[in-house]
């Protein structure tokens, strides 16, 4: 039915000719490879190969294809990897004519299209993605870690001092230390990042 419809909309586009479908990604494959059109649009979940390694496969056969990606995930991950395969562009099943045409009309023009969703959802994973890989790269040592563990049980800078038979000046310069290699600015943001890296 999504085939049927997506043909439909096609057929209405000047300047395209639909010159093979299939739902079956082996098929297609080989249909491409006789054929040699000039862009792919492929679903992102198909039986047998999706639509990643669809991607991955035409590419290597058909490198200069203009490959438009269809789905209804918006999901980061998968966008990513479709990317990374090598598709022009990714938009939603629900898509409308006038935005398909576009798609099309720009891929062809060798520029990307991506949907305003499908833009959004990037932008707020590559943030996630570059917060994780921040803290990451964060080392405490081991006698940074436990002094995070005892910070978070609301101990003084002189308790931590007593119990790890520090002075108080060395626990005050391990504190420091952690919150300039933490970046945070209280002792609730501290124990917040400890908690999510697994460091207590």
């Amino acid at each position: 039915m999504v085939l049927d419809g997506m043909v439909a909309l096609l057929k209405s586009q000047k300047n395209f000719e639909v010159v093979g479908t299939s739902t079956r990604p082996l098929e297609a494959l080989e249909q491409i490879r006789l054929l040699n059109p000039d862009l792919l649009i492929t679903d992102l979940e198909m039986p047998g190969l999706d639509g990643i390694e669809l991607t991955k496969k035409v590419k290597e056969i058909h490198p200069n294809i203009r490959v438009l990606a269809l789905s209804m995930h918006h999901d980061y991950e998968k966008i990513s990897r479709m990317i990374d395969a090598g598709v022009q562009g990714y938009i939603l099943k629900s898509t409308g004519k006038e935005e398909l045409g576009q798609a099309l009309q720009f891929l062809m023009e060798g520029h990307t299209f991506f949907s305003n969703e499908t833009v959004e959802v990037m932008r707020k994973g590559n943030a996630q993605t570059e917060e994780k890989s921040t803290r990451e790269r964060i080392v405490l040592t081991p006698r940074e870690k436990e002094i995070v563990g005892l910070v978070a049980k609301e101990m003084s800078n002189e308790a931590i001092g007593n119990q790890l038979f520090i002075s108080l000046q060395t626990v005050e310069t391990h504190r420091k230390n952690i919150m300039r290699k933490t970046e945070t600015k209280s002792a609730i943001g501290l124990v917040k990042m400890a908690t999510e890296n697994g460091w207590i």
